[in-house]
């Protein structure tokens, strides 16, 4: 009877830390982990059991979130799944989309291994029917629009078939697509189906060592039989309430993240220009770190991103099984997750979306939707940085202050309580925070305008103590001259 109880209260202790993660971390200065509270927890993980379907999802690969539905992209069965995510957290499925209404007869209303779907403004929908060879519109009631197919342009190369794989679109029904073998960035429609460019080509990488041998050391058949330099592609996006378009690659060498050049997060303004701000202690790449265990190695390869709100963006790292999230400035807030089998951690992390500040991840071997929620530690980092924006500084503050009640680590606290305190002019507290922290950069601006902001102050004083230096001197002088005279009478 002793035995069996020990044994019970093995596996309970085994249970308890299984559920229990803690996995969330950050960075310090000097690019150590640090542990953290949990900023998420899992709220529920949704098999087709919980979504009451008859057959199983089989790869699902995408997910788009649009006010509170969810649609689920099942890929390799031929259909989109729509659920209404409701307020007590539990989830409602409303139908499943496997067809469309269209009068043509010579197009085919039915999906071939769709990847994608995104919901418009106007609640116009865009499918990557990848298998098709098309983007399909159609309207909220599933009634056919029109079709984005291949482009009949020059600069579009036709040897390769067209399979289309992401989409998303801005207000004005503009799209950019994401298509197999295309390594010129987004294929990009207009409203009516024009094919007018390629949009928001990567940077070209190669190795100078293969350039120089190829420039300098082969003939001219040589080079045309050389596989030529290209740039990289994109594995998934997502459009902001501002029309950018934010963008993850995952098609870069280890020593480029290393050396500083890779580019895994983008954010694209209307010229494809990448705008994204860095002003972080370092880059948002991912782990700074890349830790070797369990067959996994190099940095992280972000599998998807999304965007809140609040221009927090939080990207989804299949390396690891991570997510990074970042605040507008490009500060890592928070970063969680790892790979495995138990909730929370994933095998095959593929898509990213959310439904307020509650994220929704797509696990395509795994064939589940995790659901998690922000923790009250979470909460009140988005807080603080939410309150910053707004211009209510103290309010921010008093957030950050709750922050370090329950996380003393957190850099970036003492960086929002510098910045509330700067933007109050207090200069002087915000030097004492950027100190604490070592932010050098900020620390000088705060001391710029505090030695300002001191010397006005002080301005009476210091030509009080200037003109005493000088004139006392000089009365002496005065005095000993005229002391001098009256001996002399």
């Amino acid at each position: 009877m002793k035995r069996l109880l020990l044994t019970l209260i093995f596996i309970c202790c085994a249970c308890v830390n299984i559920s229990a993660k803690d996995d969330t971390y950050i960075y310090d200065y000097w690019n150590s982990i640090q542990n953290s509270p949990d900023a998420y927890r899992v709220s529920s993980v949704l098999y087709a059991d919980d979504l009451k379907l008859e057959s199983q999802l089989k790869n699902p690969s995408s997910i788009f979130c649009f006010d509170n539905l969810v649609f689920l992209v099942d890929t390799d069965n031929n259909r989109i799944l729509e659920f209404t995510y409701n307020e007590n957290k539990t989830v409602e499925l409303n139908r499943i989309i496997d067809s469309f209404n269209c009068e043509d007869p010579e197009i085919i209303n039915t999906f071939n291994s769709p990847h994608d779907i995104f919901i418009n403004v106007d609640k116009t929908m865009f499918i990557a029917d990848t298998n098709n060879n098309r983007v399909v519109k159609l309207d909220f009631d599933l009634n056919y629009i029109m079709t984005f197919v291949e482009p009949d342009n020059v600069i579009y190369d036709k040897e390769k078939s067209f399979f289309p794989e992401k989409v998303v679109a801005d207000r004005t029904g503009r799209i950019y697509v994401l298509a197999k073998n295309v390594n010129k960035g987004f294929v990009k429609y207009e409203a009516d189906g024009t094919f007018t460019n390629f949009f928001g080509a990567s940077k070209v990488k190669y190795n100078w060592t293969d350039y120089l041998w190829k420039k300098y050391f082969t003939t001219k058949a040589q080079r045309e039989q050389m596989t030529a330099f290209v740039p990289t592609e994109y594995s998934n996006a997502y459009i902001d309430s501002d029309d950018f378009v934010y963008c993850v690659t995952k098609t870069f060498e280890d020593w480029d993240v290393l050396a500083g050049n890779a580019e895994p997060i983008r954010r694209l303004n209307a010229l494809g220009d990448d705008i994204l701000l860095k002003e972080g202690n370092e880059p948002p790449i991912g782990d700074q770190v890349f830790d070797q265990g369990a067959g996994i190695k190099g940095p992280s390869h972000f599998s998807d991103v999304t965007v809140l709100d609040n221009e927090v963006y939080l990207a989804m790292d299949e390396t690891r099984g991570r997510i990074f999230a970042y605040d507008h400035q490009g500060n890592l807030l928070f970063a969680f997750g790892n790979k495995g089998n138990i909730d929370g951690f994933f095998r095959s992390p593929a898509a990213l979306d959310h439904v307020g500040k509650d994220l929704f991840v797509v696990d395509s071997i795994n064939s589940s939707v995790t659901i998690l929620t922000p923790t009250e530690y979470g909460n009140l980092i988005y807080e603080a940085t939410e309150c910053f924006s707004k211009g209510e500084y103290d309010k921010s503050a008093e957030a950050w202050g709750k922050v370090l009640e329950l996380n003393g680590n957190y850099d970036l606290a003492y960086l929002g309580l510098g910045k509330a305190a700067y933007r109050k002019e207090n200069y002087k507290e915000a030097m004492h925070y950027f100190k604490v922290k070592r932010y050098r950069r900020k620390y000088s601006k705060a001391f710029e305008y505090y030695r300002k902001e001191w010397v006005e102050e002080n301005l009476f004083k210091i030509v009080l103590v200037i003109l005493t230096i000088i004139l006392i001197p000089l009365i002496v002088k005065i005095v000993k001259r005229v002391k001098c005279e009256l001996e002399t009478l």
